[in-house]
């Protein structure tokens, strides 16, 4: 169950989602500021201390994607954003500017609620430890990985530059080479997200890393396709 000090920043434009989200989720023990716009969500996030937003993507003036790059640029606050857009692209760049979660409207509150604890739990797990050696470099096939300055380089030495997500992708199979993942546990280990069958948002986020690691689309040689299954990191890694 979440704790009690629990405390989440609502922000959507319409006071009506507003109002039945912050009633609904107190009674999961959730206490819940709600403001309409970004200019009171600033405001909100420098009076006190939050542990999770929920952040609507259309929103007056500034939009949900510009508040969740400026929110990940400062820190690490976990981020849910709601949407009425479902398709991928949409989901991934939301993932790409930090975003933890993502909603589709209309969704059941129950739903919500599961989504908030599931990253308010990985959030935990990655405050407590993160990787088990994250000054460590990682090497795979004449590339190196650096966890502490968040940098690729190739075979040639030439730095490559990575998106938040791709980041995150690439370190979930680095940490699970030669292993079949499906689109849900990579997208769960990436962002601590359970997702539907149907989701292929991970798949724009592979085809993006595999241009990065110079991988054929049509043959790929480190990140292969298997059928119907998921995705299989094919090199040994060594730290």
């Amino acid at each position: 169950m979440t704790s009690p000090a629990t405390r989440l920043l609502i922000v959507d434009d319409d006071p009506e989602i507003r109002s039945l989200l912050g009633q609904y989720l107190q009674a999961y023990a959730m206490h819940c500021t709600c403001v309409g716009d970004g200019v009171a969500m600033r405001a909100a996030l420098a009076e006190q201390r939050f542990d999770l937003v929920i952040l609507d993507l259309m929103l007056p003036g500034e939009d949900g994607l510009a508040l969740c790059r400026q929110i990940r640029s400062e820190g690490e606050l976990p981020i849910i954003m709601l949407t009425a857009r479902g398709e991928a692209t949409d989901r991934v760049v939301g993932l790409e500017l930090g975003a933890d979660d993502y909603v589709v409207k209309p969704f059941d509150p129950r739903e919500l609620v599961a989504r908030i604890h599931t990253v308010l739990r990985r959030s935990l797990r990655s405050t407590a430890g993160g990787s088990a050696n994250p000054q460590q470099d990682v090497h795979f096939d004449g590339w190196t990985l650096s966890h502490l300055k968040r940098e690729l380089t190739t075979p040639q030495q030439l730095l490559v530059p990575l998106s938040n997500a791709e980041y995150r992708l690439l370190c979930t199979f680095l940490e699970r080479p030669q292993r079949i993942l499906s689109r849900e546990q990579l997208l769960d280990a990436a962002r601590g997200r359970t997702v539907e069958a149907f989701d292929r948002s991970i798949d724009l986020l592979v085809s993006r890393l595999r241009q990065k690691l110079g991988d054929d689309p049509k043959a790929p040689r480190l990140l292969k396709t298997v059928r119907g299954e998921g995705y299989l990191f094919d090199c040994k890694v060594r730290q």
